[in-house]
């Protein structure tokens, strides 16, 4: 069961300044959940499995106001079907898939919304650009077509202490900021109080909200 009822999930999203959103990440949980979050004003939901993703869309088509956001490890061999199925891509981790993305949409007349994610740290567990190859690689990142870049995303290595995060999260916000981009995905449900005073504009809450995975 969801851990969340309305008045605990209205006191999160009221304590959200202007400009910060909240993705509610539903990998791993059923699709009544979703229903359920939706009915008490969520609109945004993220997955991370597309084959997990496709029948959950189905079973909520008549939620017509629901945005999809992918959020897991973008396999190339998946592309095409993330961008069918999603209106958001957080998870952008390379040149050379960015531009498979941007000549699959094409292909797809969709333009979908995305962030390119960014290590700030070593951390052999996660994936991204580093700060000098995404410089070295604008010009021809922002010469691409069929994609609507809006932001950056990060995830901070788990060894770290909770201002180590903060300082991350900044770092990245004010890199946004010098690539003119308007948007920061970055906070989960262990560090998204960090990420909020640093100047997110997403927050990904999983388990605060849903509890455990069932999926």
């Amino acid at each position: 069961m969801i851990l969340l009822c309305s008045n605990e999930f209205k006191v999160i999203k009221d304590s959200l300044p202007l400009g910060a959103n909240l993705l509610a990440v539903s990998k791993g949980h059923d699709h009544e959940l979703i229903r359920k979050l939706y009915g008490y004003g969520q609109l945004d939901f993220g997955e991370s499995r597309l084959q997990e993703a496709i029948p959950k869309k189905s079973d909520l088509n008549d939620l017509k106001q629901i945005r999809w956001h992918f959020v897991g490890k973008l396999q190339k061999n998946k592309v095409r079907g993330v961008i069918k199925e999603f209106d958001f891509i957080h998870s952008v981790d390379s040149l050379p898939l960015l531009e498979r993305i941007s000549r699959i949409s094409k292909e797809e007349q969709k333009s979908p919304n995305i962030f390119l994610q960014v290590k700030f740290k070593d951390d052999p567990n996660k994936g991204g650009f580093l700060k000098q190859d995404l410089l070295k690689s604008w010009s021809k990142i922002i010469s691409l077509n069929n994609i609507n870049l809006i932001g950056l995303m990060t995830i901070p290595p788990i060894a770290l202490n909770s201002y180590q995060r903060k300082d991350l999260f900044c770092e990245c916000r004010d890199f946004a900021n010098h690539l003119g981009l308007k948007d920061c995905s970055m906070g989960m449900s262990n560090d998204w109080q960090e990420a909020i005073k640093a100047g997110t504009t997403w927050i990904r809450l999983g388990s605060i909200l849903f509890g455990k995975r069932q999926i």
